[in-house]
């Protein structure tokens, strides 16, 4: 047994858990009127009202007391020093660097990173003005109208989500694309709705070698070459967010439009360095610099607020709590609104690719359970989808429900439905419907006593599912900023708890070199090479590849 789970915290959690198992949270509300004042907190411009978790001061201060035996806040402390706690990779954690706009000296081997980091930042700033200036033209003398990153994973998830969630604040008339998925279709299609004499393709690979974002790149590249006839358009369509330079310009991009990065900047918590770059040429550098902002503010108060007050360790606590007391498996991330609609997949990388681990730091398998399965989607769309799994299904299932209270696009009543919806949600979980009140209110309908003794049981929800509510003004930089600082300091507390490396994904790497073995053998027979069940899904590709 693993020395975390013999842990006097952890057995006294263990032991709290099961008498917290039997109570309701209607029950806890009933018993606590001031409950819904004393577990809410507003920081960095957000709303967050964890009240309907399943929890007790006394839940709180058994999770703190597991935070201080982890060294939780040492840890953290560690991370914006610069320490390397990255240590199967042996390099610092630094994404809150690239946004410390109170550009406090932050070290990594004892080096200042912050003059690199602005100095990145200024030659955004430049490109993208003169991009939106109308100073760098397409080959033909045209104003770049569309922007095209052609990256993967944390390349492509993060811009991607951001810009669908700032759309409203979208410069220049401008218009923003991703391309990832190496599937044929997605590129292809694209392409046909642009115009290659006013498009511009950002280039997201640091070493200028991940395979997909590079065949999607040379087939763009022979798109634009296709209307143009000169290698030198290759430049004025085409700029790179990597530190290959030798690829880069043998691709045909000049290095001055070469956009690097660091070693310290892990790719699911990149969108906040150059990789951000499709970010600032749609919304603007001034909107780019607001996003930074938002999470500078929530790193500060992550950095510095005492545990008690601390918004990123209690939600990260209280993941932990839902996952490996009262057995949750899952996360659903509910937005209320289309903005954020990408945040869910967004989130799903960031935390699964985080604390999906089953080692821990000292390199021992782990006996406890680590990183929820994390999905969602949409709401209102969800209310009629899977939301009915939430209320009646078999899972305890925790939830966070996400909303900007005003919108940048009022029709009529539609944003108060919207909110009343989340409201709604939020209270029908909490609270259910007992067979008692379903067989009320079917008397009260009319139905005769048969009708009600065969259908009421089905009616009935039990409710005491826990969620969480994230509020903010409005859908500006600064509040998508700060809630993807929130998620990322949480994903980080729930790891150091679980006494794992949050910063490396060798489990992707084992795909992308099986991946890379397989590739030959696809288009040619190699028999006897692979597993048999690879053989044979082989075997059937050959029978109908063309």
């Amino acid at each position: 047994m693993s020395q975390l789970i013999q842990s006097a915290a952890w057995q006294a959690l263990e032991t709290h858990a099961q008498t917290q198992k039997r109570i309701h949270l209607a029950d806890l509300f009933d018993g606590n009127p001031g409950r819904a004042q004393a577990f809410v907190s507003s920081v960095a411009g957000l709303h967050v009202d964890y009240s309907k978790q399943r929890i007790t001061p006394e839940t709180l201060k058994l999770l703190r007391q597991l935070a201080n035996d982890q060294d939780v806040l040492t840890r953290r402390d560690a991370m914006f020093e610069g320490a390397r706690i990255n240590t199967t990779e042996n390099r610092a954690v630094l994404h809150v660097a690239l946004r410390n706009r109170g550009n406090r000296p932050i070290l990594a081997d004892g080096k200042d990173v912050m003059p690199e980091i602005n100095d990145v930042l200024r030659r955004m700033r430049r490109f993208t003005d003169a991009v939106h200036e109308g100073r760098w033209l397409g080959c033909s003398g045209e104003r770049i109208t569309d922007v095209v990153n052609i990256g993967i994973g944390g390349s492509d998830l993060g811009p991607r989500m951001i810009c669908h969630a700032l759309a409203s604040h979208a410069q220049y008339d401008m218009r923003a694309h991703f391309i990832a998925n190496i599937a044929p279709s997605e590129i292809a299609n694209l392409l046909k709705t642009l115009d290659p004499a006013r498009t511009l393709f950002v280039v997201a690979s640091k070493t200028f070698t991940t395979q997909e974002t590079l065949t999607n790149a040379h087939t763009a590249r022979r798109w634009l070459l296709d209307f143009a006839g000169d290698e030198t358009a290759v430049a004025k369509h085409f700029v790179a967010v990597s530190t290959n330079r030798a690829e880069v310009e043998a691709f045909g991009i000049d290095a001055e439009h070469m956009f690097g990065f660091w070693d310290w900047v892990g790719g699911r918590y990149s969108l906040w360095s150059a990789i951000g770059l499709p970010i600032a040429l749609y919304i603007g550098m001034d909107g780019f610099e607001r996003l930074l902002e938002g999470a500078h503010a929530m790193d500060e108060h992550f950095r510095t607020a005492p545990a008690a007050e601390n918004l990123p360790l209690t939600l990260g606590l209280i993941d932990v709590w839902n996952s490996n007391f009262l057995g949750a498996e899952t996360l659903a991330v509910l937005p209320y609104g289309t903005r954020l609609g990408r945040l869910p997949a967004y989130l799903q990388q960031a935390s699964m690719e985080s604390n999906g681990k089953s080692v821990d730091l000292d390199g021992h398998r782990v006996d406890y359970v680590t990183g929820p399965v994390v999905w969602g989607g949409p709401g209102t769309n969800g209310q009629h989808a899977f939301y009915q799994l939430l209320h009646q299904g078999t899972r305890l299932i925790p939830s966070d429900f996400i909303a900007a209270i005003r919108t940048h696009t009022p029709i009529g009543d539609q944003q108060a439905m919207l909110l009343a919806n989340l409201l709604a949600q939020t209270r029908a979980l909490m609270l259910g419907r007992s067979l008692e009140a379903v067989k009320q209110e079917m008397q009260a309908s009319g139905a005769d006593a048969d009708t009600i003794a065969r259908i009421a049981p089905h009616r009935v929800c039990l409710g005491n599912q826990p969620s969480t509510t994230i509020l903010f003004p409005q859908m500006t930089p600064e509040a998508v900023g700060a809630l993807v600082a929130l998620y990322e300091h949480r994903i980080f507390v729930a790891g150091a708890i679980w006494h794992i490396d949050s910063y490396d994904q060798w489990g992707v790497e084992l795909g992308k070199q099986m991946a890379g073995e397989l590739l030959p053998a696809v288009g040619h027979a190699a028999p006897g090479t692979f597993d048999a069940s690879t053989e044979a899904l082989l075997q059937t590709i050959h029978q109908h590849w063309v």
